[in-house]
């Protein structure tokens, strides 16, 4: 048998493995002896190929537009009940250390606990949002008396009088300001619209 009639014999079962209904094969490119068809795609591949495009269109409307709960949402859900035992072991040990406080930033009731307690006592000087006031922007990277969990902590609590910021550790106890530390801490780095300009060192 001849290698013509090998390759055409090899590009007959090429044609017909694919299900084309062309009588004639219809050569596109041709280099070196080398013929490339336009064969027609198998109808499972076009419908596959139709069902992602249908699917990607579906997929960005639910999760872009209409809010749909993403991957890290569903896993911060999830884990609530977790994180929130574990803040309340690290809490009942008594220590406030940085671990603990990183604990109660993740445990949301305690979150929404210091949200409430921030828009009474602190929103005035810092904004609603954190983003500064008479007060130093809360949302950025940069802190003038330290952005670790304890010093936010202790800076709220002994407060700095020289520079206008009230000691909120006897007015509030020392639950209601490690709430507050703890909504402070979700607010770092969002960097919100329109927020004060940053003051101090970044961390």
């Amino acid at each position: 048998m001849s290698a013509d009639s090998l390759a055409h014999g090899k590009h007959a079962h090429l044609q017909t493995g694919i299900g084309v209904d062309t009588p004639a094969d219809t050569v596109v490119h041709a280099v070196d002896d080398i013929e490339e068809y336009d064969n027609r795609l198998p109808n499972w591949w076009l419908l596959t190929f139709y069902a992602t495009i249908i699917f990607s269109v579906g997929y960005f409307f639910h999760y872009q537009m209409l809010g749909g709960e993403g991957t890290i949402s569903s896993y911060e859900r999830e884990m609530q009940p977790v994180w929130a035992a574990e803040a309340a072991r690290l809490r009942a040990a008594g220590a406030v250390t940085p671990q603990m406080l990183t604990a109660l930033a993740r445990d949301q009731s305690i979150v929404s606990q210091g949200r409430a307690l921030f828009a009474t006592n602190c929103a005035s000087c810092h904004a609603a949002n954190g983003g500064g006031g008479i007060g130093p922007n809360l949302t950025d990277s940069a802190w003038i008396h330290g952005g670790a969990a304890d010093r936010i902590y202790r800076t709220i609590t002994t407060g700095v009088t020289n520079k206008g910021m009230p000691a909120w550790g006897a007015q509030l106890g020392a639950d209601r300001v490690q709430a507050i530390t703890a909504f402070v801490l979700t607010m770092k780095n969002t960097n919100v619209p329109g927020g004060r300009a940053a003051q101090g060192t970044p961390e």
